[in-house]
């Protein structure tokens, strides 16, 4: 089997409800992976906006998820250290943890989480930010994976009341 990963929020390719997003509760969407490969001893996740303005964005971080943690659920707490032990970076918000999609108006953008099977855990100060997250991984991944959703903010609809 090969290394996948999966949300039962939505389906590859397809648009990420409005409850993950920053036009909705802003919550994190449960994830869940499986077929990793022998010697795995931690996973990263990074999700990453494609069509960003100002180039890619980083949206959540957590790496040193324990290899005998397949899934992440709904609603991952805004902290640094997660009760599984893995550990939050900083999104391109400035912020701990998990910040939905929030792209300009009528754009559609691509949100790619990519998930890394690691040979070995992160220092817990090394994955802070993006830049870190590629830095510190690069030379232990033992597979990748990926899954893709889309978003695109409604238009603003005034009445024709507001208007004036």
């Amino acid at each position: 089997m090969a290394f996948s990963i999966t949300s039962t929020a939505f389906e590859y390719g397809k648009p990420i409800p409005v409850a993950h997003t920053c036009d909705g509760d802003d919550v994190s969407p449960p994830l869940r992976w499986e077929g990793e490969p022998k010697g795995t001893v931690t996973f990263a996740l990074i999700m990453e906006d494609v069509d960003a303005p100002g180039g890619v964005f980083t949206h959540w971080i957590v790496y040193n998820i324990p290899a005998d943690v397949h899934h992440l659920e709904k609603i991952i707490p805004i902290k640094k250290h997660l009760n599984n032990k893995a550990v939050q970076g900083q999104n391109d918000f400035g912020k701990i943890g998990y910040r939905g999609p929030c792209p300009p108006r009528k754009l559609d953008h691509h949100y790619y989480f990519r998930i890394y099977a690691l040979k070995r855990k992160m220092d817990p100060e090394s994955c802070n930010n993006r830049s870190g997250f590629y830095q510190s991984i690069k030379d232990h991944i033992l597979a990748e994976a990926e899954y893709m959703g889309t978003y695109k903010k409604k238009p603003i609809t005034v009445s024709s009341e507001e208007q004036y």
